[in-house]
């Protein structure tokens, strides 16, 4: 594993790109016990004076208990050719399966925390502030709701200091 830090304002990349068509996979835990998820939903930007990245997981998600009882966790980033494991990642619970073991990714650990040697780029993100969506706080009635909710959970959002960046060399 080849990995350097370096500073995410130095970065080019299209964060719309990035986390909406590329995807990420988010992980919390240790080397000891973890699990990871597929998100395609999440943002990049300052709040607060801190470089932030937001992302939401359902309650009813195995990684969900991960993120909830750690400080940090990571946002990793892969090249195309990992999209099957994304997709597997996505679609089946670490209750169910060994994620590590269907997708043949390499677990390794970044500042404490667990993401996969195969990625291109691994963000490192410390927990500022949480909130659950609740339907009645949506402003529009435009389908939203329904369309990515139904009988299915409501999200909870992490805004996260991302405290370290590491790309492969």
């Amino acid at each position: 594993m080849s990995f350097k830090k370096v500073d995410i304002t130095e970065l080019k990349f299209n964060p719309f790109t990035k986390i909406g068509k590329e995807w990420m996979l988010l992980t919390g835990g240790n080397m000891q016990d973890f699990n990871t998820m597929t998100a395609s939903w999440g943002q990049l930007g300052v709040l607060w004076n801190k470089n932030v990245l937001t992302c939401y997981v359902r309650p009813n998600r195995h990684t969900f208990s991960f993120i909830e009882n750690s400080e940090s966790f990571t946002a990793s980033f892969y090249g195309e050719e990992f999209r099957n494991a994304l997709s597997f990642c996505g679609s089946h619970s670490g209750r169910d399966c060994d994620k590590v073991k269907e997708t043949g990714l390499t677990p390794a650990e970044f500042d404490g925390c667990v993401a996969f040697e195969e990625a291109d780029m691994v963000v490192v993100c410390r927990k500022l502030y949480s909130y659950d969506f609740e339907g009645k706080d949506f402003l529009t009635d435009d389908g939203l709701n329904e369309q990515f909710f139904g009988k299915d959970p409501y999200h909870r959002a992490y805004i996260s200091e991302i405290t370290a960046v590491y790309v492969k060399e």
